[in-house]
């Protein structure tokens, strides 16, 4: 049984598996047939394929495909290369059917839609010009592919280089740090405890009590981090947890219960779906009542660091870096924030490092239910994080952030030219059916008369019942230019 698969917007039939492995429905098809895929998102993304003249097999596939069998009067290139414009596409969209999420072209609207047909040679000769033009546009979207591919791999390797330390190994060699990693972390330590310590006399004061003895000692020490597994760190840098150099936060859980006398007020919030891995989306920001504390609690700040909570096993962990361009912003209970005590513990490096080596880190830590992974705050308050001096981490951002801008212009243009190519595809087609793309042939026969004479001789066979033909699925109903 052949399986489709989607690969560079066709349909490979190459890869194969027994028919018995198969339990359920399955549509049959023969070389020379076209196949169209009727269900959405394939449809649209223009999955078509003409079944390779390899023997005379019979393949059988997917349910979710149409199959065509040209008629005489045209050839199945001719229907492959007709069905695959996107402005057939667009006309079956209109008449599709079905519960949404899941439409299908109906077999109805297919049967009925007309084709243009031109004479055969003149096919022929449209078909061969197609073939030798969309070649090199093949080829240069195969090179742009590859490309993208490339780039991808090359963001991987530069993020990786530079949250452990080789892609700074020659600047430090040349320049010493004015404070360690070890001695940054120290001092973060110091200001963590003291943060603590003025939010306890604040709390004592508001009460207008004074504080028992000993309750300096109730202080929560942070997590440390499991050393064991980690890649040994430069000399300079140190280890650390997320929980010994920010304070880390949940967000308000939508629907949360309020008191009655509590005051809401709208605001924005940050969702899942917001925090990307190293971007933020915020092309639809959602708004949320809450009260006034959970506002003043979780109103994000410029630098703060976000970990998105759960979904897909990969996507745990994943987030960026707040930047304020959402005013009152708040963020919800599935998207964690991270705020670092010190401004000289870069936000970037450690959502870098979030988004890497926390990548595989998050995986393997979180926790996995029927559908859905997750990590919680002790997952997150373990997580593992580098300390480099902090003139290091200045100078690791700033050539990461100078490599990614020129990635970033080197995928734009690779994406410009893929919609270019496209575009030049569809006008390929489009010249090619309106008859514009090669010269025409007085001495062909008119495609109105061969036509004709095919309906004429299929009378006749019918008028023959030991003459009768398997019924299929044709192609080539109206002719509409000569």
């Amino acid at each position: 049984m052949a399986a489709v698969k989607e690969e560079y917007g066709g349909i490979d039939v190459s890869a194969t598996r027994p028919l018995g492995e198969v339990i359920k429905g399955y549509t049959a098809f023969v070389p020379g047939d076209v196949l169209f895929a009727k269900i959405t998102p394939c449809m649209e993304n223009g999955k078509v394929a003409l079944v390779p003249l390899l023997g005379r097999h019979v393949g059988f596939g997917s349910t979710e495909f149409h199959v065509l069998r040209a008629g005489d009067a045209v050839l199945p290139e001719w229907v492959a290369r007709y069905l695959s414009q996107l402005s057939f596409r667009k006309l079956a969209r209109q008449d599709m059917s079905g519960s949404a999420g899941q439409l299908r072209v109906q077999t109805a609207w297919l049967s009925s839609a007309s084709i243009p047909v031109a004479p055969l040679p003149e096919q022929r000769r449209i078909v061969q010009h197609i073939d030798e033009l969309l070649s090199d546009i093949d080829a240069a979207v195969v090179e742009l592919v590859a490309a993208k591919r490339k780039l991808a791999l090359y963001r991987q390797s530069l993020l990786k280089s530079a949250v452990e330390g080789t892609l700074t190994a020659e600047w430090r060699r040349a320049k010493p740090p004015q404070e360690a990693g070890t001695e940054l972390l120290a001092r973060a330590l110091r200001t963590r405890r003291s943060n603590w310590e003025e939010r306890q006399l604040a709390r004592y004061r508001l009460s207008e009590k004074e504080p028992p003895t000993g309750w300096a000692a109730q202080y929560p020490e942070p997590v440390l981090p499991d050393l064991s597994n980690l890649h040994e760190l430069p000399g300079q840098w140190a280890w650390a947890s997320l929980d010994m150099l920010g304070e880390i936060a949940s967000g308000v859980a939508k629907g949360s219960k309020t008191k009655p006398d509590e005051v809401l007020r709208e605001v924005p919030y940050l969702r899942v779906a917001n925090v990307q891995r190293g971007r933020l989306d915020l092309g639809d920001i959602k708004t949320i009542f809450a009260s006034e504390r959970h506002i003043e609690e979780l109103t994000l700040q410029a630098g703060d660091v976000l970990f998105n909570e759960g979904g897909d096993r990969d996507k745990l962990g994943r987030g960026w870096v707040w930047r304020n361009r959402v005013p009152d912003c708040i963020h919800q209970n599935h998207v964690f924030r991270m705020r670092p005590l010190l401004a000289e513990l870069n936000s970037e490096f450690i959502s870098h490092h979030g988004n890497t080596f926390g990548q595989r880190w998050f995986e393997s830590a979180g926790k996995q239910t029927t559908n859905l992974a997750s990590i919680n705050l002790s997952i997150l308050r373990a997580f593992p994080v580098p300390v480099p001096p902090p003139d290091e981490q200045s100078q690791i951002i700033a050539i990461v952030r100078e490599q990614l801008e020129s990635m970033l212009q080197q995928e734009i243009a690779v994406e410009r030219g893929l919609k270019l190519a496209t575009a030049q595809r569809q006008n390929i087609l489009r010249a090619a059916f309106s008859g514009q793309l090669v010269p025409q042939d007085p001495n062909d026969e008119p495609a109105s008369v061969l036509l004709e004479r095919i309906r004429a001789e299929g009378l006749a066979r019918a008028a023959t019942p030991s003459a009768r033909r398997p019924r299929a699925a044709q192609a080539g109903r109206r002719s509409q230019h000569d």
